[in-house]
């Protein structure tokens, strides 16, 4: 298990929303923190820290110009998502990202278009794709959503739909809605779950607050499962766990 940074886009700037939030218009946007530095500056520390898998999301228009820029400051070391189709993966990856990372483009009115993903595996090849499954709990159940987590598939997490999944990529990104950007504690039902199902390496995503986190994440996901902090971080304004706090929590991991 590591923790992996994130550089959230929105408007071209480094932001940290509240997920459930983000809808076409900025009407109940809400915004736990606004960054003066460049997309680079984040990326650049990542490097020097050697955190790996982390990954720049632009969170709708006009995000391209810092995400180019926070990839070509750490060239193989970030995953790219947010806009991504088999049309222009090719080019994020040839700007530096490591993998690209997919939702919205292989599901349309909630389902899944296999079409779609097949023939972005066949141009990129299933290594280079993460799929985001990012879900909203609905009843007992946990629903991928998409549209900037608006709109509700068909598809849940389950065992049988992480193994379809993995046939086709060779990470998942899995954010928990509904407590993600609230830094309020992690969707422990979903971690275990997750911890239990999953057949390929997974991030999981959202509410977690402080160090005891990470380690609950560790222990209710089986060590199974990486995991990215965004709003909690004080590089990102928060004050429940320090980034060097994370940093030294990859180290004790990797027994250095």
């Amino acid at each position: 298990m590591k923790f992996r940074p994130c550089i959230d886009l929105h408007d071209g700037q480094v932001k940290q929303i509240v997920g459930s939030t983000l809808t076409d218009s900025s009407q109940g946007l809400r915004t736990n923190f606004s960054s003066d530095r460049p997309s680079s500056y984040y990326a650049d520390l990542y490097r020097r820290d050697c955190l790996t898998g982390g990954h720049v999301i632009k969170l709708g228009p006009g995000c391209d110009p810092a995400a180019i820029e926070a990839l070509q400051a750490y060239p193989g070391g970030m995953q790219i998502g947010g806009g991504i189709t088999a049309d222009n993966a090719g080019f994020w990856l040839d700007q530096g990202a490591s993998q690209v990372i997919v939702t919205s483009y292989v599901f349309q009115s909630g389902r899944l278009l296999i079409d779609r993903l097949t023939d972005l595996v066949s141009r990129i090849g299933r290594e280079r794709l993460v799929l985001d499954l990012s879900c909203r709990k609905r009843g007992d159940a946990y629903y991928v959503v998409t549209d900037r987590w608006q709109n509700f598939t068909e598809m849940t997490i389950a065992a049988p739909t992480l193994a379809y999944f993995a046939e086709f990529c060779g990470e998942f990104l899995i954010h928990a809605v509904d407590v993600e950007g609230k830094c309020a504690g992690i969707a422990e039902d979903l971690v275990v779950s997750l911890g239990e199902w999953t057949p390929i390496p997974t991030t999981y995503a959202g509410g977690v607050k402080n160090l005891a986190d990470l380690d609950k994440v560790k222990t209710l996901g089986r060590g199974r499962l990486d995991v990215t902090i965004g709003s909690a971080l004080d590089i990102f304004g928060g004050t429940g766990i320090s980034y060097q706090e994370a940093v030294a929590f990859n180290r004790l991991q990797e027994g250095l």
